[in-house]
């Protein structure tokens, strides 16, 4: 029927076409001039015409000097009579030889005829696209709660694939997914031992650790079709619709027999239960139930495993957690400097660097960078390097990346006034200076007082390795540095700015972390307050747990208090001790706006390592 409508509408077309062409050349090509009847009887009574002929209503025109002309006839009125009416002598008349012809050729057939073909042809093609409307709109019906995974083919024909080679670090959670990958491609191995491999992986890592890669990796390792959708893809306003859709992701999954379901951002539709609005009638909740029956209804040699991604764990509910649904789970976590230079090196390929281009130095300068933000940092030196009209990146491109990566590009338009700059000359080398001093700190890599994002200057210090702990003697340290800017604005010029307000937040994050989280108050012990969990009211919202009284709350307050106060002091004892190498690190940065590290060194000395 499909076919038959486009044949029924490409006839048509052709017809109209032709007609056109036929109205185009049914007449020469040079426009014959129209003359009224008066002009045609005064013509003949001159004796200037030759013949005449009338086709039809209309008249053609041979004069003596065979030129032509035409005019119209008056309807039901013989021509002989209306000349003869305008003047004609029945003499002269007899001499211009009128002849009567019948009209021919296409236009004497097709235009009555069109009459009655142009309104049928009109109402056919209007009901034809009124059906075809109302089919396509039953067929988007009955589409809506089909799912919206993407496939991807486990063909050797699939560009850009993805394999383990492909992902850099993520050792230990590649080693856990090979035995995914393993069970894959032979699966009876694992039967005929009367064992199962879990039916559900989730991968648990901040954004842009790999989730989403390593399982893309796992789909093309087994050489299995790879089905991935999002969490949000199956909430709809309907209820129903979403339970739906996961009804009919798992049918076409099973029937390609080996297959991956890939479920990024879980935690939009795997929740904690009960809180929602309507109750059980809940959309993402009916959608959840569905997942949860989906994935308990495999059978024992079900080929068919399930791979969902969040950064959310603490707010799924606890029936997809359980044994025999997601009961693996794999932590993808930062990765170190190692990994960090290897994953430079992935995203290095087909760039073209400069010679001395030092990626471990890259590496060593991103503590805490996600893949992500390496490929983004990688793209930005590129971008660097092309706008400069370069034709390789060089180090400098990286490493000017990686300050745009943490904080942004630079404000140019952000001008500071003579005053400000000096303010924020003092308040950055104010924090690398206590920062130079602590015998645990972080060595400084960079201090600028060049606004980048929202902030009016930055002092970068970067640790030489990773770290995974952290002291109650460091915390100190860090607390001493962030309050480093505010000792030496007040030390300086006896008054504070606006400038260190990030600052102050940050510590006293720090200290009411130390106090309420990790048990580094000498006062209240080793007790944590808050954090046993959330309380969740209806709605989803929710609050921290207070598991301590208002007096307790006092006692937190007057000790973080006390820690602000005394990391205050500690830098101010440096800054009054260090005094002139404060003001030349100043004097220099108001000059310069940029230290380098190793200018930095330089001028407070490096410090020995301590451990």
């Amino acid at each position: 029927m499909k076919h038959l409508g486009k044949n029924f509408l490409l006839v048509v077309v052709i017809l109209l076409g032709v007609s056109a062409l036929f109205s185009a050349f049914a007449r020469p090509f040079q426009k014959t001039e129209q003359i009224s009847l008066t002009q045609l009887a005064a013509d003949i009574q001159k004796g200037a015409v030759k013949e005449i002929a009338v086709l039809g209503g209309r008249i053609e025109i041979l004069y003596q000097d065979e030129t032509k002309k035409e005019s119209l006839k008056e309807q039901d009125a013989a021509l002989s009579q209306t000349l003869l009416n305008l003047g004609v002598t029945q003499e002269k008349l007899g001499g211009a030889n009128i002849q009567s012809k019948a009209e021919t050729g296409f236009l004497a057939w097709i235009t009555p005829l069109s009459v009655i073909i142009l309104p049928i042809l009109f109402f056919v093609l209007f009901f034809f696209f009124i059906f075809r409307q109302a089919k396509t709109g039953l067929g988007q019906a009955f589409d809506f709660t089909r799912a919206k995974a993407k496939l991807f083919g486990a063909d050797g024909n699939t560009k850009n694939k993805v394999m383990f080679k492909d992902v850099a670090g993520l050792k230990e959670a590649k080693e856990e997914v090979q035995e995914v990958v393993d069970f894959l491609k032979n699966p009876k191995k694992y039967l005929l031992m009367g064992a199962k491999i879990p039916r559900g992986v989730l991968l648990i890592g901040p954004p842009g650790t790999g989730k989403t890669l390593l399982a893309r990796a796992v789909a093309n390792e087994a050489g299995v079709p790879f089905f991935s959708a999002s969490g949000s893809e199956f909430i709809e306003m309907f209820v129903g619709v979403g339970s739906g859709r996961v009804r009919d992701l798992f049918a076409t999954a099973k029937k390609a027999e080996k297959s991956i379901i890939f479920i990024d951002e879980l935690d939009a539709i795997g929740r904690h239960r009960g809180f929602g609005y309507g109750g059980g009638h809940d959309e993402r909740e009916q959608t959840l139930n569905q997942i949860l029956v989906e994935m308990d209804g495999f059978e024992r040699d079900s080929t068919c495993i399930v791979i969902a991604a969040t950064n959310r764990p603490d707010v799924l509910d606890a029936a997809l957690l359980r044994p025999g649904r997601f009961d693996r789970r794999i932590t993808l976590d930062l990765p170190d400097v190692g990994d960090r230079d290897a994953i430079l090196k992935v995203h290095a390929q087909g760039k073209p660097f400069a010679q001395g281009v030092n990626l471990r130095e890259v590496a060593e300068r991103t503590p805490g960078f996600s893949g992500a933000d390496l490929e983004n940092l990688m793209n930005e030196a590129a971008i660097f390097a092309a706008r400069r009209n370069k034709t390789s990146i060089s180090q400098a491109e990286l490493l000017e990346s990686i300050d745009k990566v943490l904080l942004g590009p630079e404000r140019k338009s952000h001008a500071l006034s003579k005053q400000e700059k000096r303010v924020t000359a003092y308040h950055e080398a104010g924090h690398a200076l206590v920062a130079a001093s602590m015998p645990f700190g972080d060595p400084v890599r960079k201090v600028s007082i060049i606004s980048r994002g929202r902030a009016g200057g930055y002092t970068l210090k970067l640790p030489s390795e990773d770290r995974h702990m952290r002291t109650k003697t460091e915390f100190a340290g860090e607390l001493a540095v962030l309050l480093g800017g505010y000792a030496a604005e007040t030390l300086i010029f006896k008054n504070v700015s606006t400038g260190p307000s990030n600052d102050l937040e940050k510590a006293s994050a720090v200290a009411r972390g130390m106090v309420r989280e990790y048990g580094m108050s000498a006062k209240l012990g080793p007790v944590v307050f808050g954090g046993e969990g959330r309380e969740e009211y209806p709605g989803g919202f929710g609050g921290e747990i207070k598991n301590y009284s208002e007096k307790t709350a006092e006692e937190i307050d007057k000790e973080v208090t006390t820690l602000l106060e005394t990391a205050k002091k500690a830098a101010e004892k440096i800054l009054r001790q260090k005094r002139a190498t404060l003001e030349k690190i100043a004097d220099i940065l108001i000059q310069k706006e940029t230290i380098e590290q190793e200018e930095f060194e330089r001028i407070v000395g490096k410090k020995p390592n301590k451990t």
